[in-house]
C-alpha cells in the first residue's frame, strides 16, 4: 500500500494557490493538498497541525515571510520537504534557500511540468527515506527481541573474563545498560530433591528454570539488573544501583516456599571495578558450590540471620523457634558445618554491613549502630574495633591496621 504524502500550499494570491492545486495531479503522485494558506503565520499553524511532508512556499507574504517560516518549519518538522515558488529572483533568497535544504526553487509563473517533475523527484526522495525509516524499525524491533539473548552472551563473555574493559563499556551502551561497574554480582543454583533421584525431562527443567528467574526478577523489579545462564547451570545476576541485602534472603525463601525447591545462593558487592566482575562471579560461584554442602537447616539458619540482624532482641533460642528445631540442635550444626558460634555469626553479619555502610552512606556512627541491631553506639564501636582492628571513625578516614 502507497503512502501518501500531505501537500501544504503557502501563497498571498488565491489565484495562485488555486493554480497551483488545479496544474497538478495529486492522486498519481500519491499526495494530498491538505492545507491552504494566505500568510506564514497561518500556514506554519497548519503545518504543524496537519504535520505536513511537503510546503510549497511563496517568500513574499504578509504577517510572517517565506524565509522565516520555513525556518520555523526546520525547527518543528525537520524532516518536511520544503519547495519555494517565488517571483524573486536574488542571490540572497537563493543562499537562505539552500542553507535550510530548500528542495527545489522555482520561480513564477510555475510551468505545470516542471513542478510535476520537482514533485516527483521530492516524493521519490521521501519515499526511500520512508522505507530506510521502516527497516530500520524492524530492525531495532528485532535487536530488542534479541536483547535477552544478547544481554546473555554479552553477560557469558564478561564473567569469563573475555572482554576488556573498552568492549564491556561498548556493549552495555548498546545493550542502553548503566555505563557504571555494578553493585552486586549473584549466583543462584536449585535443586529438587524428589526429581534428583529420578531423570527429569529437559522440558520441565527449563520450566523450572524460568520459575526461578521470574520470582528473582519480581524481587529485584525496582533495580536495574541482568539475570542470566552460565555454562554450568547456574542462574547468574548482575545488579546495578542500591539493594538492601535481606533482598537476597527473601528470594531464597520465596523459591524454597513456592516452588519447594533447594536452593543456594551468594550475592556478593563490588567496590568500582569493572575488571573484577569475572574474579567476584568466581567467588560468588565458589560459595554456592560450597553452601550447597550445608545442611537446609544451617542455610535457613544463615538466611534468617541475614533478615533479622537488626533485631535488638535477636537470640539463638528465638531463632529456632522461628525455625521449629531444638536451640541446642541448632548451635551445635552451626558450629560443626560453619566453624562459628551463634553470636559470631550473628556479629560477622553485622560487621559485613557495618563495613558497607561505613563505605557507602554518610550515616553517623550512631545512626548505623542501630540500623544493625546495637543496644549502644559505644558497644557496637567496641565490637567493630576488637573485629576490624580499628574503630568505625578510624576505618571511614581510611586508617586501617
Amino acid at each position: 500500500m502507497n503512502h501518501t504524502w500531505k501537500v501544504l500550499i503557502a501563497d498571498d494570491e488565491p489565484i495562485i494557490r488555486e493554480g497551483v492545486r488545479m496544474a497538478i495531479d495529486w492522486s498519481k503522485l500519491h499526495m494530498e493538498v491538505v492545507a491552504e494558506a494566505e500568510d506564514g503565520e497561518e500556514a506554519l499553524e497548519l503545518a504543524i497541525r496537519h504535520q505536513v511532508d511537503i510546503l510549497l512556499v511563496d517568500l513574499n507574504m504578509p504577517i510572517m515571510d517565506g524565509i522565516t517560516l520555513m525556518k520555523h518549519v526546520r525547527e518543528s518538522l525537520p524532516d518536511a520537504r520544503l519547495i519555494i515558488i517565488t517571483g524573486h529572483d536574488e542571490f540572497q533568497y537563493a543562499r537562505e534557500a539552500i542553507r535550510l535544504n530548500v528542495a527545489e526553487y522555482i520561480l513564477k509563473p510555475a510551468n505545470p511540468a516542471q513542478l510535476y517533475q520537482v514533485l516527483e523527484v521530492v516524493r521519490k526522495g521521501l519515499e526511500e527515506e520512508w522505507q530506510q525509516k521502516k527497516h530500520l524499525l524492524l530492525a531495532s524491533r528485532q535487536i530488542r527481541r534479541s536483547y535477552p539473548l544478547l544481554s546473555e552472551r554479552f553477560c557469558l563473555e564478561w564473567i569469563e573474563g573475555n572482554l576488556s574493559e573498552a568492549e564491556v563499556l561498548e556493549q552495555m551502551e548498546f545493550l542502553q545498560l548503566p555505563a557504571m561497574c555494578p553493585a552486586w554480582i549473584g549466583v543462584i543454583r536449585w535443586s529438587d530433591p524428589a526429581l534428583e533421584r529420578t531423570l527429569i525431562k529437559e522440558s520441565d527443567r527449563q520450566l523450572t528454570m524460568f520459575a526461578v528467574e521470574n520470582i528473582v526478577g519480581e524481587w529485584l523489579q525496582d533495580v536495574r539488573h541482568i539475570i542470566f545462564r552460565d555454562t554450568g547451570g547456574l542462574i547468574g545476576v548482575i545488579i546495578w544501583g542500591a539493594c538492601e541485602e535481606r533482598v537476597f534472603s527473601s528470594i531464597s525463601n520465596s523459591i524454597i516456599e513456592y516452588l519447594k525447591l533447594s536452593v543456594t545462593l551468594s550475592f556478593k558487592p563490588l567496590m568500582g571495578r569493572l575488571a573484577d566482575v569475572p574474579q567476584v562471579y568466581r567467588e560468588a560461584k565458589q560459595d554456592v558450590y560450597r553452601d550447597a554442602r550445608l545442611s537446609p537447616i544451617v542455610r535457613r539458619a544463615r538466611f534468617y540471620l541475614q533478615e533479622h540482624y537488626v533485631d535488638r532482641e535477636l537470640t539463638l533460642e528465638k531463632m529456632a523457634e522461628d525455625l521449629n528445631c531444638n536451640p541446642v540442635y541448632l548451635s551445635r550444626t552451626l558450629k560443626q558445618e560453619l566453624g562459628v558460634s551463634f553470636s559470631q555469626l550473628l556479629t560477622d553479619i553485622r560487621m559485613k554491613k557495618a563495613v558497607e555502610l561505613l563505605n557507602a552512606t554518610d550515616l553517623s556512627i550512631l545512626e548505623i549502630s542501630e540500623q544493625l541491631g546495637y543496644e549502644t553506639q559505644h558497644y557496637f564501636s567496641k565490637v567493630f574495633k576488637k573485629t576490624m582492628g580499628v574503630s568505625p571513625n578510624q576505618y571511614r578516614r581510611g586508617e586501617l591496621v
